[in-house]
């Protein structure tokens, strides 16, 4: 298959209290810009100045509560590293992929993190999906010269450096491309049920949204932020209900969708809600009926039509039998990107392999989340899909492009 090129990202969260000490633990470790996991180990040289082994590391969460995407971004992975040994794009030379689990620990994903460091065979990580854990993993691989790709994690603190890229954009970033739903709609006003448990979802709720309705030209006729501890969303509901509005957005994680979607319902609104990726991947199957008629954007949808896009799908099912989720398009994405910049380096060591991963960020590229895709503030950027739950299963309304 051919392959892809680039993009990057923007965050939020307070940082682990562990971060600090393991920062002075991993300085004993060695050293910052131009760090080891080189040209010295690996073995015998390869093409292109490259060793003929080039060793990485995932330090992701595959057991815990964010096991889910973990599991599957190093699904994602794995594909990347088995195609790009087959191709030249190396030169000959291979990727060796070491798997090592979070626990879905912040505290165990810092001291991954140092383990690595402390490992100068090993030229470049895979960070954590769980923003906590990406968070508590940053300073260290920054200060100490160790590149990273983080897939998820939107948090701020996350992109460090030049050292630190995330692989997945930040949903505010395509947010906005729902606007084509709600003018579809005729809607002129909004009313907004969110949660701050999430710094993703606090951002879309409190500020994206707001901006979106501004540029719309429709009012906000009620915002509620609902804590991390609710679970029933009817009085929130009801006061937002109480003003009005013509199309609603529900902003909850995992199966606070479904609950608060049923009380919706059952508050007598039957309109379309917004909603957020947190809802996709069956998440909100639970709500049956009630559920129909929520849309949200994302960044990969199965469905989507690019044809890199469903290069990757077929490679996926031909690999693994099912279809993948977006954790493991956006792995896909990242690891070629690393790639990519390791063969422009011409080395394993891991000050080159930045300054490569700096370069390659400037261009375009197509990839498993679209076409035309790019790298701001190194966080990728991608057009994005609408998709609405019908009940029983997603379909996608509509694919923005590169250029919307």
């Amino acid at each position: 298959m051919a392959r892809n090129p680039l993009r990057r990202p923007r965050g939020r969260a307070v940082r682990a209290g562990i971060a600090a000490a393991l920062l002075m633990s991993a300085a004993a470790c060695g050293g910052g810009d131009g760090g080891g996991g080189g040209d010295s180990g690996g073995g015998d040289s390869g093409g292109g100045g490259l060793p003929d082994t080039i060793r990485l590391v995932s330090v992701n969460p595959t057991t815990g509560v964010v096991a889910f995407a973990g599991n599957a971004a190093n699904k994602g992975y794995q594909l990347a590293v088995e195609e790009i040994n087959s191709s030249d794009l190396l030169g000959g030379s291979t990727l060796q992929l070491d798997l090592v689990d979070t626990k879905s620990e912040a505290q165990t994903a810092a001291q991954q993190a140092t383990t690595a460091i402390a490992d100068q065979d090993v030229s470049a990580i895979f960070g954590s999906v769980s923003s906590a854990e990406a968070v508590a993993m940053s300073p260290l691989l920054q200060k100490q010269g160790l590149p990273v790709v983080y897939t998820q994690a939107g948090s701020e603190g996350v992109i460090a450096g030049d050292y630190t890229w995330r692989a997945t954009p930040l949903m505010s970033s395509y947010y906005p491309i729902v606007s084509r739903f709600v003018e579809e709609q005729g809607a002129r006003s909004i009313g907004v049920v969110y949660t701050s448990a999430l710094p993703t979802l606090d951002e879309v709720g409190s500020t994206t949204i707001p901006q979106m309705a501004k540029d719309l030209g429709i009012q906000v006729t009620a915002s509620i932020d609902t804590p991390a501890t609710t679970q029933d969303f009817s009085a929130p509901i009801s006061q937002v209900l109480d003003t009005n509005p013509d199309i609603m957005a529900i902003l909850q994680t995992g199966a606070s969708n479904v609950t608060a979607m049923q009380q919706l319902r059952q508050a007598g609104y039957t309109g379309p809600v917004l909603g957020n990726s947190g809802a996709g991947a069956g998440n909100l199957k639970p709500a049956g009926a009630d559920g129909a008629g929520m849309v949200w954007p994302v960044d990969f949808n199965y469905q989507q039509t690019a044809t890199s896009s469903q290069d990757f799908v077929q490679a996926y099912r031909a690999k693994y039998d099912e279809d993948p989720l977006n954790y493991a398009a956006e792995a896909y994405d990242a690891a070629y990107f690393l790639a990519r910049s390791i063969a422009a380096a011409g080395s394993a060591d891991r000050a080159a392999i930045k300054d490569a991963m700096v370069e390659e960020g400037t261009k375009t590229f197509d990839g498993a989340l679209g076409e035309g895709l790019s790298w701001e503030d190194n966080t990728i950027v991608v057009p994005g899909v609408v998709v609405q739950w019908n009940g029983t299963a997603e379909e996608i309304l509509y694919e923005a492009s590169a250029q919307d």
